[in-house]
């Protein structure tokens, strides 16, 4: 069984220029209750997957990923994955099959390992598994926090 078929996808991430113009958008228009919080980063809980926000320059300077600063839109695809073994098993085998990474996986300020790689339009892909003691930034989510 391939990759895809095996790990699903678990957020989809906005690449965005400006956060805080962003996260007041999703969260005051749309209805989504903000989950975390870090320096050039947010995400929500809503129905279905994790929606996030990542400041595209955040990105390129902590990952190295390439990011177009002046593109229209901009889209980060996740796996999260249950341990470094199994990241760095994942990333052997889409190795093998021709994915060229940015860089070999790796442990991340956000307390994540992770590694990335673009697709053919540019398209954005992380995988990560979360270092002991998860998340950081975690926003109080209880009925009537925003």
């Amino acid at each position: 069984m391939t990759f895809a078929q095996r790990h699903a996808i678990s957020d989809v991430c906005v690449l965005v220029r400006d956060l805080e113009a962003s996260i007041a958008f999703y969260r005051d228009r749309l209805g989504f209750r903000l989950k975390h919080r870090a320096p050039g980063f947010a995400d929500f809980s809503g129905a279905g997957l994790t929606l996030a926000l990542w400041e595209r320059g955040h990105l390129s300077a902590h990952t190295g990923t390439p990011v177009d600063p002046d593109s229209d839109s901009a889209v980060l695809i996740a796996v999260k994955l249950n341990s470094m073994a199994e990241l760095d098993s994942a990333y052997d085998e889409l190795s093998a099959a021709g994915v060229a990474f940015v860089a070999p996986p790796a442990p991340y300020a956000w307390n994540a390992y992770g590694a990335y790689f673009t697709g053919p339009d540019r398209e954005v892909w992380e995988l990560y598994a979360w270092l002991p003691g998860g998340a950081p930034g975690k926003i109080d989510t209880s009925e009537g926090a925003r």
